[in-house]
């Protein structure tokens, strides 16, 4: 029996030596694919970090390169996030220019438009026009370097657009175009204001003055006291004109410049009596009665008291003048709602429809003839509405030709306003 168990002993002993042999050559194939793939990360590893600029160190191994990996990677996430917080400060910031700015890249694609040129190239045909001429302008910077032009938009509403366009590179290359689009519109109403305004004063000035050189020089020549009294009383009368325009133009530019004067509680009463009384003349000469009507019980504004008065009078003295010869005047005060309204109503000769959207513009008249013979200078009108705009209120006008006006200055109580 023993000799029988020593060559299955024998066989199992070569089946476990096989066995070793064949566990042992997995293991030394497993650990030459280990030894293997190690090195082709390794070189893969080191080509990521030539590629990310980073310098690693002879022999360093898997793990020190890996680390160093990171640290650069977290580098360049903080930097990612840096530069993502600046690009949106830097968008939040250009929408909050008045202008509009348009940035194309390096292919001619718009790649930002800030929230302004947004709005100024709308879908309305108006917009539309500008929006082709941004695109011109953009593709004449290209060629140019810069370029810039002044659109003219006739709306409504009508607007002015100056476009300008620039190359941006870095000195070596080219990295795209910039539009920037500012709306002109209201400073280059203002200029066309200033050049009438300027204009107008001119003309208003030189027709009393060369009146007045010209009576004074007939004057000295004449002998007849009847015409001479005539003369003196014609070179009084443009003397008073040059005065009231004078007044006029002092007065509106203060109330121009206090665009927020000083403001104390002023009995509604208080003002409407001194504006009468500043009219007072005016009236009895052309037999024209004023009826007024003050609130009750009395209420006090929150104004100033001057530029009130001003723009009362200017009211009092136009319904006074352009009233006929023993006409009446209904002056009132009354509230409503927070607001004091102003009512000065004429049945004097009315005012064409056609002319009512002009009239609050300096120097502008209705009628120059019956203007000039009243003394008028075109500017109380421009007053009042000054006024009104000071103190955040308005001025309404209705009237119908032939049959009065009524004129409406409403501005409100304010909450500082009381009783007395």
């Amino acid at each position: 029996m023993l000799g029988a168990s020593l060559p299955m002993a024998e066989a199992i002993g070569g089946m476990a030596g096989v066995a070793a042999v064949g566990v042992l050559a997995a293991v030394a194939a497993h650990a030459a694919g280990r030894r293997a793939g190690r090195g082709s990360l390794e070189q893969r590893l080191a080509a990521l970090a030539a590629r990310l600029g980073v310098d690693l160190p002879e022999g360093g191994g898997v793990e020190p390169t890996l680390q160093q990996l990171e640290q650069v990677t977290d580098r360049a996430a903080e930097t990612v996030a840096e530069s993502s917080a600046e690009a949106i400060r830097l968008r939040r910031a250009l929408d909050t220019l008045p202008q509009g700015v348009i940035v194309c890249d390096e292919t001619g694609e718009v790649v930002f438009r800030n929230a302004r040129a947004v709005g100024l190239m709308g879908g309305r045909h108006g917009d539309a026009l500008a929006a082709q001429a941004v695109v011109d302008l953009l593709a004449l910077a290209w060629q140019q370097g810069s370029a810039e032009r002044t659109l003219d938009l006739y709306g409504p509403p009508r607007r002015t657009l100056a476009v300008r366009t620039q190359l941006l590179d870095d000195g070596r290359r080219t990295l795209g175009v910039a539009a920037v689009i500012d709306d002109v519109s209201e400073r280059r109403r203002l200029e066309e204001i200033r050049r009438d305004f300027v204009a107008n004063v001119s003309h208003e000035l030189k027709t009393p003055m060369g009146a007045l050189g010209l009576l004074a020089e007939t004057l000295v020549a004449e002998e007849d006291p009847q015409v001479v009294r005539r003369l003196a009383s014609r070179i009084q009368d443009e003397a008073f004109r040059v005065s009231r325009i004078i007044d006029d133009l002092l007065d509106l530019s203060r109330i121009e410049a206090e665009e927020a004067p000083p403001r104390e509680p002023v009995p509604i009463g208080l003002v409407m009596a001194e504006a009468l009384e500043r009219v007072r003349a005016a009236a009895e000469q052309r037999a024209v009665k004023i009826e007024v009507e003050e609130p009750d019980p009395p209420v006090a504004v929150v104004a100033e008291r001057r530029q009130l008065v001003s723009a009362l009078y200017n009211l009092l003295e136009n319904a006074v003048k352009y009233s006929y010869e023993g006409g009446l005047v209904r002056f009132s005060g009354t509230v409503h709602d927070g607001e004091v309204v102003f009512a000065v109503a004429d049945q004097g000769i009315g005012i064409p429809a056609r002319e009512l959207e002009r009239i609050f513009e300096r120097f502008y008249r209705v009628e120059k003839g019956r203007s000039r013979q009243t003394g008028g200078t075109g500017l109380g009108l421009s007053i009042v509405r000054h006024v009104a705009a000071n103190h955040q209120g308005r001025v309404e006008v209705e009237s119908r030709e032939g049959e009065g006006s009524t004129f409406r200055l409403v501005v409100p109580l304010e909450s500082g306003s009381r009783r007395s």
